[in-house]
């Protein structure tokens, strides 16, 4: 009973310090909540204060950036003029410079006789302009014309008549002392020239003459050795297709010097005319054809074939065999061949045999 009367006793001496420390701390959660809501308050008025605060310091540095420009444009403005100004000195430093050296006028006696304030001698006036009053109309004499009296200085009105006077200064030109001597000699230049000219369209005449002469000689002969190729090709194409048909044709009739020949043959039994569509032994006859034809057109001393009857049966072989022969009458056929018959037909046979040592040798036999 002892022990638990102490602990009665400490129970309640530890509930009346809970109670105290829950009385206390109701106490200092009221402070802490009435220092919350003056902090609340104080930090809403510090927020406002720096956004019043940033306001202000937006505005001042805008009115900076402000001023900073427009310090710039003053001070760009400045050095302008410094320029401008050490230009303008220039100028009228070298402007008095040439007025010096190329006049002989101080600055002094060229403004006081040539300043804007003195007038200046009247000029024509361009097109369209007016000229303006001048200083004395008021008091001129009877009978002068006002556009023959000074005029007052306007800077624009003597600019364009200087740029005016420039103009017609350039057109002019520099004074040239040898031109004399210079228009001599172009002036003879340009006689050997015209007689060179003259002489060129002379030969230029006679050469064109001479071309004429020699187209229309070649358009003449052309002509009739064409005229006679072609009555010669139809009479042998005939013999040596019998019962075939063959003639020459003109490209351009009607331009003999630059037409060509186109060759149509009929063999007999067939319709076709082209040569592509003919056999080989059929093409090489035509050939020959045409070939013997201009031997007969146009006689030649001599003529030599190579093999032109190589692809020829043995019909073939003796028709071309019969014209070789009329050939031979008046000329001397030269004939490199393998065909036994057109060798019994010839006067003289020349042949190359090698023998086994690879030696070549000629061997000729005259048959008549």
């Amino acid at each position: 009973r002892a022990r638990a009367e102490q602990l009665r006793a400490r129970l309640r001496h530890e509930a009346q310090v809970a109670s105290a420390v829950a009385s206390g701390a109701r106490q200092l959660l009221a402070h802490v909540e009435v220092s919350l809501v003056r902090a609340g308050q104080e930090r809403d008025a510090a927020e406002r204060a720096k956004a019043e605060r940033e306001r202000e310091l937006d505005a001042a540095r805008g009115q900076g950036r402000d001023l900073k420009g427009e310090l710039d444009k003053l001070t760009d403005s400045v050095h302008r003029g410094e320029v401008l100004g050490a230009e303008k000195r220039t100028r009228i430093e070298q402007l008095e410079s040439k007025a010096l050296e190329e006049l002989g006028v101080e600055p002094a006696g060229l403004i006081a006789e040539y300043g804007p304030d003195q007038l200046v001698p009247p000029s024509l006036p361009a097109e369209g302009e007016v000229l303006p009053e001048t200083a004395s109309d008021s008091g001129s004499a009877a009978g002068e014309h006002p556009r023959n009296q000074p005029v007052r200085y306007v800077r624009a009105q003597q600019e364009k008549r200087l740029k005016a006077a420039e103009r017609a200064y350039q057109q002019l030109g520099k004074v040239n002392p040898l031109a004399l001597e210079e228009f001599a000699a172009l002036e003879e230049r340009h006689q050997f020239l015209s007689e060179q000219l003259e002489d060129l369209k002379k030969t230029r005449a006679d050469l064109l003459q001479v071309v004429k002469e020699v187209d229309e000689r070649v358009e003449q002969v052309f002509t009739e050795a064409y005229r006679d190729t072609a009555r010669e090709f139809e009479g042998v194409f005939s013999r040596l297709f019998p019962g075939g048909e063959g003639r020459l044709v003109l490209t351009d009739p009607e331009n003999m010097l630059t037409t060509g020949v186109d060759v149509e043959a009929r063999p007999p039994g067939k319709k076709v005319k082209r040569l592509s569509l003919l056999s080989g032994g059929e093409r090489s006859l035509t050939a020959v054809a045409l070939l013997v034809s201009i031997f007969k057109a146009r006689p030649s001393p001599f003529y030599v074939m190579d093999e032109v009857e190589a692809a020829l049966d043995d019909t073939n072989l003796q028709r071309l065999i019969r014209i070789m022969q009329e050939l031979q009458e008046a000329s001397q056929l030269i004939v490199i061949t393998h065909q036994k018959r057109t060798m019994e037909v010839a006067d003289a046979l020349y042949g190359v045999s090698m023998q086994g040592d690879g030696v070549s040798k000629v061997i000729s036999q005259r048959l008549r």
